[in-house]
């Protein structure tokens, strides 16, 4: 009789990701560090729950602020479950990162000793199915002549290390910056803020895996959005985030959306 195929996920836990429908908007938002659920055949990964309420599992305000962002542009969004301490949806699979054992100065118990079927198992169940409803989504939409402009939102600290982050905003790009460079023109056009070109993380094919899959390789336009966390704590501060970011957005000349992607 066959042995019963290993899972990490149980049939009564969570899909990997969430997706909310939009209309023929040219905007797809990805949310990669929504949630910070942990698979119960992972436990919770030897942390408390303080530990596991923090940036080190999950972008805190991230998923609030996508899914509001995605209803003022009427785009698509999809939203990744799992806490990136589980896998990092964001880094690529050989990145050291993918399945960090130490977050910041925190180590992770339950990281420190993971097999090559064991991280297997994670990226099939976790990582996979997330990114191939993500291609699943621009192939559709390439093959009905739609424009797709991708938008990556993540948060930040406000301080890292015991060192205060200045910024108010951060807008990411790697080598295609036709959508990013405009956006973080008009955001710095804004009273009193302060957005940095890169900052406080810069995008790299070594630790980014959405912008460069899914935008770079296509060939679409798109920008990554980092908001600090303490502007994300209500909702006044999300409604405000939402609302201007939708309008620096939809100000973006039309010729910077390109095509549909090749």
């Amino acid at each position: 009789m066959p042995s019963e195929k290993v899972r990490l996920l149980a049939d009564d836990e969570p899909e990997p990701f969430e997706v909310v429908e939009g209309g023929r908007s040219p905007y797809v938002l990805t949310c990669d560090h929504a949630g910070r659920r942990v698979p119960r055949a992972l436990g919770s990964l030897g942390l408390g729950e303080q530990d596991l309420s923090r940036h080190i599992a999950w972008d805190l305000g991230a998923a609030a602020l996508a899914r509001r962002l995605a209803s003022a542009l009427g785009g698509w969004l999809i939203l990744q479950s799992y806490s990136r301490l589980v896998i990092d949806c964001n880094r690529p699979l050989t990145s050291p990162d993918s399945i960090a054992k130490k977050s910041e100065d925190t180590l992770i118990p339950g990281n420190l000793d993971v097999s090559a079927e064991q991280a297997a198992l994670r990226a099939s169940e976790v990582f996979e199915p997330y990114h191939a409803r993500i291609r699943s989504e621009l192939d559709r939409r390439r093959a009905e002549g739609l424009v797709s402009v991708l938008l990556f939102v993540h948060s930040f600290t406000p301080t890292y290390r015991g060192v205060d982050r200045e910024w108010h905003a951060g807008v990411l790009h790697h080598r295609d910056a036709r959508l990013a460079l405009p956006v973080l023109d008009a955001l710095r056009r804004e009273p009193a803020l302060v957005v940095g070109d890169n900052q406080p993380y810069a995008a790299s094919a070594l630790t980014d895996y959405g912008l460069i899959e899914h935008g770079e390789r296509r060939g679409l336009p798109y920008v990554e959005l980092e908001v600090r966390q303490d502007l994300l704590a209500t909702n006044e501060g999300l409604d405000a985030w939402a609302e201007r970011l939708a309008r620096v957005l939809l100000l973006t000349p039309p010729e910077l959306l390109g095509s549909a992607g090749p």
